[in-house]
């Protein structure tokens, strides 16, 4: 091609992108970054076997507690209303996990005081009453709650749980047994040293998991028009009827000061997420009101 026709192809080409509509800045990606997930899930099981074992053993867990006659019925308004903030989250769960899509969701709630919830891989929900009556969840609150149980089942942090568990474990036992050959010590001794410091790092790969499932949540939760700031408000709540809680170094979860703390520093990838869900200038957002806690 000369010279000549090379500039009127490029003049061309400018002249036709001049009048493309301009892509609005929310086009680009946003909120909290994707990161590829732990390679060591591989060593955890095979994905459709922990898939398998997590609808039997959900299965399982709904026939004891239908024979106990606690799971809601599908009338119940707060089953209804924990589907209902469910069917906005999983739209966005693609985004951390593309077999998500092909997930068989399911959420449940079981009549019991305990304080949780839980997602199971392959899109398995349970929430226990205790943990919507005790803490009087706001429905940001919940979407908070949910978003986090089903980022662990996203980023199969059981599967690299256990692959994490079986590396550390079998180097740790091989270094005490090192250590017990090199200055001659009894070997059981030095298999019991490996032991505890493959339990520590396990301790800290949980708390790495859960971490990343504040934050993951917090950006499902955005993305579905809930306040990502109820994710501090909740572990406010909790701090409030949990007084007593484990040293957060030798816990398999944060401390609730930690938790707030990493979500706070992470807010301000997911609060222009959450204004554009809901139409808002990022800028003038409204206060976040959460209900107090009822009194005991």
């Amino acid at each position: 091609m000369n010279k000549l026709k090379f500039k009127s192809a490029a003049l061309a080409l400018a002249c036709a992108i001049s009048v493309l509509p301009a892509l609005p800045a929310w086009a680009q990606d946003d909120g909290i970054p994707v990161e590829k997930m732990s390679r060591l899930r591989a060593i955890g099981g095979d994905a459709d076997q922990v898939n398998q074992q997590s609808k039997l053993q959900y299965d399982q867990m709904l026939k004891q507690a239908h024979d106990k006659d606690a799971v809601a019925t599908d009338s119940n308004p707060q089953l209804i209303r924990l589907r209902a903030i469910a069917n906005r989250l999983i739209p966005f769960t693609k985004r951390w996990n593309p077999d998500a899509a092909s997930w068989k969701w399911e959420v449940n709630l079981l009549n019991s005081p305990t304080v949780n919830a839980f997602c199971m891989p392959g899109g398995r929900i349970a929430f226990y009453s205790g943990i919507l009556t005790k803490l009087n969840l706001t429905d940001d609150e919940v979407a908070a709650v949910m978003g986090h149980e089903i980022a662990h089942a996203l980023r199969e942090h059981a599967r690299a749980q256990a692959g994490k568990n079986a590396v550390t474990s079998t180097f740790a036992r091989l270094g005490g047994a090192a250590l017990a050959g090199y200055f001659g010590f009894d070997p059981r001794l030095g298999d019991a040293g490996g032991s505890a410091v493959a339990q520590v790092s396990a301790l800290k790969f949980s708390r790495n998991d859960e971490s990343e499932a504040d934050l993951v949540g917090l950006d499902l939760a955005s993305r579905a028009g809930y306040d990502p700031r109820a994710g501090v408000a909740l572990w406010q709540k909790m701090a409030a009827i949990n007084k007593s809680q484990p040293i957060g170094f030798l816990s398999t979860h944060p401390t609730g000061s930690d938790r707030i703390k990493n979500m706070n520093d992470h807010m301000y990838l997911v609060l222009p997420v959450y204004a554009r869900a809901k139409g808002l200038d990022v800028d003038n957002l409204p206060p976040y009101r959460s209900l107090a806690l009822p009194k005991s």
